[in-house]
């Protein structure tokens, strides 16, 4: 039985029901929350087998990530074209970034290293170079090599020089997307530093 100021106000009861609803919602992992994610340890300098390729700079792994059979890597200090963006068109050169993400890694084995204190970004994705197992190249870099993506220099990271240089060396040479990029066709946040 209720006790008698609650029948009065029933408003309160049912907020009381309300939070009471939401916090079990919560707690059973129903408002998309991950309830057992994994310490960074689990990622950092393993090995993995690529499982999907999302789009040029992000992928999934098959390491368990909470209760997702696999992880989500977002490839740290790079930015590749979008393809995938919800309310926006394919970039230039998107959709070759991703095919040659996909040629390269769907399959193989990668190595992750991440950065100390920055694990993931705001979608959850685990920051990361990556590397290929076989070859020991670092994929961000190569992304960055063959024109497939921009330097990323918006958050800092231990290669956001180097990783400035390569892309340098890459606009010089007019190699992938820097054959025939225009300014307008740039990134959002490059155009904004440009």
């Amino acid at each position: 039985m209720l006790p008698p100021r609650w029948r009065r106000h029933p408003a309160w009861l049912a907020v009381v029901l309300v939070l009471l609803v939401v916090a079990v919602a919560d707690r059973s992992g129903w408002l998309g929350r991950r309830r057992s994610a994994p310490a960074p340890s689990q990622y950092h300098d393993q090995i993995a087998r690529v499982v999907h390729v999302v789009d040029g700079d992000t992928l999934d792994i098959d390491i368990p990530d909470g209760d997702r059979p696999d992880t989500r890597v977002r490839l740290w200090g790079v930015d590749t074209p979008e393809t995938v963006r919800p309310r926006a068109d394919t970039m230039y050169f998107g959709p070759e970034a991703s095919a040659f993400a996909k040629e390269t890694l769907l399959g193989k084995r990668v190595r992750l290293e991440l950065v100390p204190g920055r694990v993931r970004d705001r979608y959850e994705r685990v920051l990361a170079y990556v590397y290929l197992v076989d070859s020991g190249v670092m994929f961000n870099e190569l992304l960055l090599e063959t024109g497939h993506a921009y330097a990323d220099p918006r958050f800092d990271h231990v290669w956001k020089e180097r990783f400035r240089e390569i892309e340098a060396r890459a606009r010089r040479a007019k190699v992938g997307l820097w054959r025939d990029v225009r300014p307008e066709q740039y990134p959002a946040w490059k155009q904004r530093v440009q």
